[in-house]
């Protein structure tokens, strides 16, 4: 089967998407005016316009605007089925979502009212579309470990529905070491643990969040290969990459798509998984990545396969559930 049409049939596992990176500008502005919220662009083709970034913090700085619009429950849900309904056209049957509690808490919008929210629309794909979902709380990096611990404490009585607790936001200058403790307290309550790491930041960050946080998976981790004797490490283990090749160019880690580093680091062995971070943002849903990735860096049929096995390798599925994707995968003519 021709790769584009091996893109478009195929199940995936999406495991790097922040929920409020799926914000549209239109679903912006109808928020906006349900709620009464002044947002400094004037038009959905501004904001548009404002996409184009240098950097990590440059996108934030657009991405806490946008944010600042979500007020109530019912804003989350429709976020995120907006979200769920993209995963249903990419044949996304299965996601682990990232969100930002302390972008909202810090507005005065209650912790629950944010949860609530985004896992009413998650029951609803899993009962109308059968797309299975995770969920990860993500603390802001630039903010304290003091802001984190609270954050993590308002997250405590809805631990069952919340798989792993995360790390975000600007990476430069925010080393994993500094939540330590907190991923310690987060790990002793039963959360997995993941974290972003060497996309901005060094390899140095990659081998913190290991050691340090006790990771199970590295979001993005393209630096990672850098460090030769890490990269082995992240190889023979299996740690999975949760990479996101349109993210990277938006954002500059990489000046061309042409240039990503995801082959490579798919050559070498490493479980390497395609995402799309903040698709609202960066230009394209999974699908999109994938196809954009392909035509760029000539990945065959095998390399997708490899591609969608390792997204379901590299989630926090069951072994069983993990093993039938990846049968349904091969089988798959």
């Amino acid at each position: 089967m021709e790769p584009m049409e091996l893109i478009r049939r195929i199940p995936k596992a999406e495991l790097h998407l922040h929920i409020e990176g799926s914000l549209e500008p239109e679903l912006m502005f109808e928020i906006a005016r349900r709620n009464g919220v002044e947002i400094r662009f004037k038009s959905v083709e501004e904001v548009r316009k404002a996409y184009s970034f240098h950097n990590l913090q440059s996108f934030l700085d657009i991405y806490y605007e946008g944010a600042k619009v979500l007020l109530h429950e019912q804003d989350f849900h429709d976020l995120t089925r907006a979200y769920l309904e993209r995963c249903r056209e990419d044949h996304v049957v299965h996601t682990e979502i990232f969100f930002d509690p302390q972008t909202h808490t810090h507005r005065g919008v209650p912790f629950e009212t944010v949860f609530k929210g985004i896992q009413r629309a998650l029951v609803e794909a899993r009962s109308e579309w059968g797309i299975s979902s995770k969920l990860i709380l993500c603390f802001l990096r630039h903010l304290s470990e003091e802001d984190a611990f609270e954050t993590l404490r308002q997250a405590i009585p809805f631990k069952k529905d919340i798989i792993a607790v995360g790390l975000d936001s600007s990476e430069v200058g925010h080393p994993p070491s500094k939540f330590k403790r907190v991923f310690d307290a987060a790990r002793a309550e039963g959360f997995l643990t993941v974290a972003h790491a060497g996309e901005e930041g060094p390899p140095a960050y990659v081998r913190e969040a290991l050691d340090l946080l006790g990771v199970r998976r590295i979001d993005h981790g393209v630096r990672s290969i850098e460090d030769p004797a890490l990269f082995a490490e992240v190889v023979r283990k299996r740690i999975p990459l949760t990479v996101c090749p349109l993210s990277n160019i938006k954002l500059r880690v990489f000046p061309r798509l042409e240039d990503h580093n995801l082959k490579i680091l798919l050559q070498k062995g490493a479980c390497v998984t395609l995402n799309s971070d903040d698709p609202a943002y960066f230009g394209g849903y999974l699908n999109q990545n994938f196809r954009e990735t392909v035509r760029a860096l000539c990945l065959t049929s095998d390399e997708v396969r490899t591609l969608c096995e390792n997204s379901f390798e590299g989630s926090f599925l069951s072994e069983s559930e993990k093993e039938e994707w990846i049968r349904k995968i091969r089988e798959l003519k």
